[in-house]
């Protein structure tokens, strides 16, 4: 009898994971590999040592069922996904260029200045990134505003796909452990990733 199909999404923590940063590893590579599928895929090699592993460090889970990707225009999803994320429930999405795409709790003239602000701090991260990494030993590439308390009013947190960049801004403090986080960028990746393509590592999509 065959055993049950079980269904592979990242976590948020996977999600954020795998889009902080450029860097290539096999770990980022999997949810990466799944973030390219339309559907979450299905999973038969129970055995899999690899996949269980990153299932028991939180990187991703297991479904009943398939989920499949947003299926609304990048901007009327981004409606939707980017209030969650934030304790102010203020948040928007620029590009590497600072210009938004789409913004929620903000007035025009704001999201623009932020958006802006985004691409001067991804700009000023790299130039010290290496200084950051080797003196202090800092490989994060987030920046926040915090409050005489230590607590977050303002924070930029940088998210990789593929050659592209991007910028979510949140304001009060981060919801980041959140569905709408792997929807945010699972999203990014139907729309700027690499083509989808069959999954490996056991998995297959769920379309058959």
């Amino acid at each position: 009898m065959d055993a049950p199909r079980r269904f592979l999404l990242p976590t948020p923590a996977g999600a954020y994971f795998a889009a902080a940063a450029q860097a290539e590893d096999r770990l980022r590579g999997f949810i990466r590999l799944l973030f390219a599928q339309p559907a979450s895929p299905a999973w038969h090699d129970e055995d899999d040592g690899f996949v269980r592993r990153l299932a028991t460090a939180g990187w991703i889970q297991y479904l009943d069922a398939p989920r499949c990707a947003p299926r609304d225009t990048i901007e009327a999803a981004l409606q939707s996904l980017l209030p969650p994320l934030a304790g102010s429930r203020s948040a928007l999405l620029a590009d590497a260029h600072g210009f938004h795409l789409a913004s929620s709790g903000f007035s025009d003239s704001a999201a623009e200045a932020l958006a802006a602000l985004s691409a001067d701090l991804a700009s000023l991260h790299e130039r010290h990134r290496r200084s950051l990494k080797h003196s202090l030993g800092l490989s994060g590439s987030a920046w926040a505003m915090p409050d005489a308390a230590g607590h977050s009013q303002l924070a930029f947190w940088p998210l990789h796909v593929g050659e592209h960049r991007f910028a979510l801004v949140t304001t009060g403090v981060p919801h980041l452990n959140q569905p709408e986080l792997v929807d945010l960028v699972w999203l990014l990746h139907q729309r700027y990733g690499p083509l989808a393509r069959p999954a490996q590592h056991g998995a297959e999509t769920t379309t058959r």
